[in-house]
């Protein structure tokens, strides 16, 4: 039996292959037919579709053949600090540190670039430009726009701004960020602001403008004329660079000119939020008077207007008074008459401050004082008097009561203009008893002025007997007055006679006959 020891390899045009002789590397071959005298030859092939050589012992190899295995593969090494980009025909691959890699030459482009992550752990935009579409282990890509400027932190710590554009940096073994901050916005809130005031002075001095307040002072920060924010004494902030920034010493005068008023009190609803909580306002009516209090003690009069002060620093109360003529009432008053007859009273005073010092210096309460007084003026006045009296004179209570509080409200610079007593309110039975009284006193008069009439008339009558006794005229004018009353009430008359006789004659009335 004849065994033949020759051994034939065919590899393809899209592969390559690695001819071994009893496990020792000899050769590598490429695509095409191969025999070999022997048993103990074997050829291991790679499919170059696969850029990558998955070749085992490479590191042995590489050692004892690398001159000639380096014609055939690209070798990549890194080292624990360098990580490397590998370029792939079209594609792009990352390795990483402490490895180990080959790649086959000629079937397609390939090329790497080797990176110290000490030293250029950011990329260059050339790699940054390539690598847009692609998606990498080990790399961070970031794109700041043109309306923002980034902030590039390693391990959490500020390392540079970055200006518009993309950016890759390697993020192996440690953490890489970037914070996007908005240039439209000129009061950003940047990240640890006291950090970055403190540590970059030089990002500080190129992008920012930096407010930092002494105890005594107020800052109003502006953007193109408009007020975006208002800073507190001791506080300390960052804008972008174009803001305009006005200081304000409030250690000697807290209160606000005109012109700021206007701003920040009577401005635009965005404006008068940010000043709400660093305000204290008081508006003043007219005819009225303000009272102004810093640390509780009082320090001057306000007049009609409106008024704000920086609320930093002290304790402020305002208070307007109306120096107009006031009205008070007091109702339902029940006190008994000098004869015990419970009744209830209504008053009314009308009243007007003249010195707001005198009054608000001597009286914690004006109107709980006036409302007082006015109580023990009515009761004293009412009690002092019966019934009958306060029911023919109620103006004698207005009196006495308007003497009491005009000589006691003076003293504290009140003027009472005018006091009244408005009802007097009756208990039922006492309404009922009065009604009776003034129906009898009703009824005798009628009855006194009926008696009067009737000897009027009775008197009359004998005067007028008189005169026609003593005038037959005068009673013919009286018969004919009373035949013209009868004449006025039948339909016909007929007379027999003369008329000297009608009195005295039948008179025949037929008043059927029309």
């Amino acid at each position: 039996m004849q065994i033949t020891m020759w051994k034939t390899f065919y590899i393809k045009p899209n592969e390559i292959g690695i001819l071994y002789h009893r496990s020792d590397f000899k050769k590598v071959l490429q695509p095409g037919t191969y025999t070999y005298f022997g048993r103990h030859w074997q050829i291991r092939t790679h499919d170059l579709n696969e850029p990558e050589a998955e070749i085992e012992n490479l590191e042995l190899l590489l050692r004892n053949h690398g001159t000639e295995l380096q014609k055939y593969l690209l070798i990549v090494r890194t080292a624990f600090n360098e990580a490397a980009l590998v370029r792939l025909g079209q594609n792009w691959i990352s390795v990483a540190p402490n490895q180990l890699r080959a790649f086959w030459r000629g079937f397609i482009e390939v090329e790497s670039h080797l990176f110290n992550l000490e030293e250029n752990w950011e990329l260059p935009n050339y790699f940054v430009q390539q690598l847009r579409s692609f998606s990498l282990n080990g790399l961070k890509k970031f794109q700041i726009f043109e309306s923002e400027i980034g902030l590039l932190y390693l391990q959490n710590n500020f390392v540079r701004p970055l200006e518009p554009g993309e950016y890759a940096f390697w993020s192996i073994d440690k953490t890489v960020a970037v914070r996007n901050i908005s240039r439209i916005v000129p009061n950003p809130d940047f990240p640890l602001e006291d950090i970055l005031i403190e540590k970059h002075p030089n990002f500080v001095a190129a992008y920012c403008e930096i407010v930092e307040l002494l105890p005594s002072q107020v800052a109003i920060v502006r953007y193109r004329g408009k007020v975006i924010s208002i800073l507190p004494p001791t506080s300390r902030k960052l804008f972008w660079q174009g803001v305009e920034v006005e200081i304000i010493d409030i250690s000697n005068n807290a209160k606000l000119p005109p012109a700021l008023i206007s701003e920040l009190v009577e401005g635009t609803a965005e404006v008068k939020t940010l000043s709400r909580n660093y305000l204290h306002i008081c508006q003043v009516p007219p005819q009225h008077i303000g009272l102004l209090y810093i640390n509780q003690e009082f320090q001057t009069q306000l007049q009609p207007g409106l008024n704000a002060w920086w609320s930093f620093g002290r304790s402020w109360q305002t208070e307007t008074i109306d120096l107009r003529l006031q009205n008070m009432e007091i109702s339902g008053q029940e006190i008994l008459s000098k004869d015990k007859v419970p009744l209830r009273l209504n008053l009314t005073a009308g009243f007007r401050i003249q010195d707001i010092l005198k009054a608000k210096n001597a009286l914690s309460d004006i109107t709980g004082f006036l409302y007082k007084e006015l109580q023990f003026a009515l009761r004293g006045a009412v009690g002092e008097r019966t019934l009958d009296t306060l029911l023919e004179d109620k103006g004698a209570i207005d009196r006495s009561i308007s003497e009491y509080i005009r000589q006691k409200a003076a003293a504290y610079g009140i003027e009472v203009d005018s006091v009244g007593v408005k009802d007097i309110i009756l208990p039922g039975e006492i309404k009922a008893i009065l009604s009776k009284v003034v129906e009898a006193e009703k009824a005798a008069q009628a009855n006194v002025v009926r008696r009067r009439e009737e000897t009027a008339a009775t008197r009359s009558m004998l005067n007028t007997a008189k005169v026609m006794e003593d005038n037959p005229v005068a009673l013919r004018l009286k018969e004919l007055e009373v035949l013209e009353r009868i004449a006025e009430k039948i339909d016909r008359i007929q007379v027999n006679g003369s008329l000297d006789s009608i009195l005295t004659d039948l008179i025949r009335m037929n008043p059927q006959q029309g």
